[in-house]
């Protein structure tokens, strides 16, 4: 007699969509909440290591290379291993280069562990894998809504996380305190494996065209191109601000305690605001909201450098700002998702998130480099705001119905 040793409400449990949508929920909440830490093991490391800060932030600005990178051959991985064996293996190697990263006292093996393998593993764990399933397996209506809510749990994982990791750094050395956070890392890999029920090859199998022809179709499609080049100008300006706000507020005389406040104040609405653009993104034109998010943010941009910096102008600031941080991914994806279908939507929108990370890179380097050469961020802030209007024009012409060989089976959603 054969023994199952799996009960029937634990099957069904693992098979329902609300299950998977909380496990992606939790990956992202600890894979991006990690990540928004390694900048607080900055100072420890190079003073213990007695290194200048440049080894460390040229691992780490490697890292977001390597995530955009990864992303869409993550994707590739996905369509034929399935999603949650790549996302596992993506934990494991995140862990790993953790655990690295911990025993690492020469600058090569703090780029490769910090930067290479770090990166590679958040490739396939974090946002763009993790928002591919949960396209796939979302109720087409609902779709949009749930991305929010998975982008919303990311900035979760900031907020909750980030404090955390910083209480063990008061409490023990940096490298103890990156193994426990590998500890933590690692749970990503049986939640990743409990949703293989609900999440296989079939899922979300709206199609039978092949990868290389997938990828001729959208680099054949001019609403791709203008969708991923927008996306490099949302990391432009979110990674600018991240990395740049603080310093910037301390030369205009802001004390560095409301610029740490600033950035938990952008992590706080931004759960807010991703939320609300996914229920936005499933009721009006996804283009539209687009524009609409990056003219804003021009306009929040603008004020800001145009107001006299105070302490109101900056809770302000962040408040508005936060609002508007990652509201561009559900709707995003969303896009991906409705314009060419959900098999290929991990490659596609891993893409897409590689141009975002590009424009990280980007804003960040400029933002220093400029600095330098001119003693003054107001060149850089201005790019800012008139990048958004650019990406705000490009996503207007973009032809969001879907392609042909979908048109008679999919909805917009």
């Amino acid at each position: 007699m054969s023994k199952n040793t799996s009960s029937p409400i634990g099957r069904n449990l693992s098979l329902s969509p609300i299950f998977v949508l909380l496990v992606a929920a939790l990956i992202v909440f600890i894979s991006l909440g990690i990540r928004q830490s390694f900048g607080l093991f900055m100072r420890p490391i190079t003073m213990d290591l007695g290194w200048g800060r440049e080894v460390l932030s040229v691992a780490l600005a490697t890292q977001n290379l390597i995530i955009g990178i990864a992303a869409p051959f993550a994707g590739l991985i996905a369509d034929r291993w399935g999603a949650p064996k790549t996302i596992a293996l993506g934990g494991l190697i995140f862990s790993l280069g953790m655990v690295m990263m911990s025993q690492s006292v020469t600058a090569t093996a703090m780029f490769a562990s910090a930067g290479l393998l770090t990166g590679i593993g958040l490739g396939a764990c974090g946002l763009p894998l993790i928002l591919s399933v949960v396209g796939k397996i979302a109720p087409v209506e609902k779709r949009s809504l749930w991305l929010g809510i998975v982008t919303a749990c990311a900035t979760g994982g900031q907020l909750l996380i980030v404090p955390f990791s910083q209480n063990l750094l008061s409490t023990m050395d940096w490298a103890i305190a990156l193994i426990a956070l590998a500890v933590m890392a690692g749970l990503i890999i049986p939640m990743a494996y409990s949703m293989s029920d609900a999440v296989t090859l079939d899922t979300g199998r709206d199609t039978e065209i092949n990868t290389k022809e997938a990828i001729g179709e959208a680099a054949g499609h001019r609403g791709y191109i203008f969708l991923a080049t927008g996306f490099f100008v949302c990391g432009f300006q979110v990674a600018f601000i991240a990395i740049h706000l603080p310093a910037y507020l301390v030369d205009e005389g802001i004390s560095p305690a409301l610029g740490a406040t600033a950035l938990m104040l952008i992590a706080l609405f931004n759960m807010v605001g991703s939320w609300t653009s996914g229920w936005l993104a499933g009721r009006i034109p996804k283009k539209y909201l687009l524009a609409s998010i990056y003219i804003l943010r021009s306009m929040v941009i603008a004020a800001f450098i145009t107001s006299p910096t105070s302490p109101l102008t900056v809770v302000l600031f962040a408040c508005a700002v936060g609002f508007l941080w990652l509201s561009t991914v559900p709707a995003t994806s969303g896009l991906v998702a409705q314009i060419f279908g959900t098999r290929y939507l991990a490659m596609l929108y891993g893409a897409v998130y590689m141009s975002h990370q590009f424009g990280s890179f980007a804003g960040v380097w400029l933002g220093g480099r400029i600095f330098d050469s001119t003693g003054s961020y107001d060149p850089i802030w201005w790019g800012a705001a008139t990048l958004g209007v650019v990406s705000a024009l490009l996503h207007l012409p973009i032809d969001d119905r879907p392609v042909a060989r979908l048109s008679s089976q999919i909805k917009p959603g």
